[in-house]
């Protein structure tokens, strides 16, 4: 099982940044996925989680409205769309599949002027 997270980086308050998740070595589609992530002192926190078939979705309250999680079967690909970025968004965000209870490496994010 792997899941390689990219797209992390510097963002300004206010702007946005898209997460990929790219799986491989598990049936992908037959998976929920999640992103979770984790600031430094802080709990590993589940920002957004998807159903299989990417009908069912789900946020933090402190990102509803501002992230969107989807995915691509076909590509064995989950991503998390950030809009509207704060400084508190600022953590390694990490890509979970249910199934198989596996973790990436982490990509990070961080907010700042």
């Amino acid at each position: 099982v792997q899941l390689v997270e990219s797209g992390g980086g510097l963002v300004q308050p206010g702007g946005s940044l898209r997460l990929s998740c790219v799986a491989s070595g598990f049936a992908f589609s037959s998976s929920d996925m999640s992103w979770y992530r984790q600031a430094p002192g802080k709990v590993r926190e589940r920002v957004a989680a998807i159903s299989s078939v990417g009908r069912s979705t789900n946020y933090a309250d402190s990102v509803k409205g501002r992230f969107t999680i989807s995915r691509d079967n076909a590509k064995n690909t989950v991503y998390l769309r950030m809009n509207s970025l704060k400084p508190e968004d600022t953590a390694v965000y990490y890509c979970y599949a249910a199934m198989r209870g596996s973790w990436g490496q982490g990509t990070q994010v961080t907010v700042s002027s």
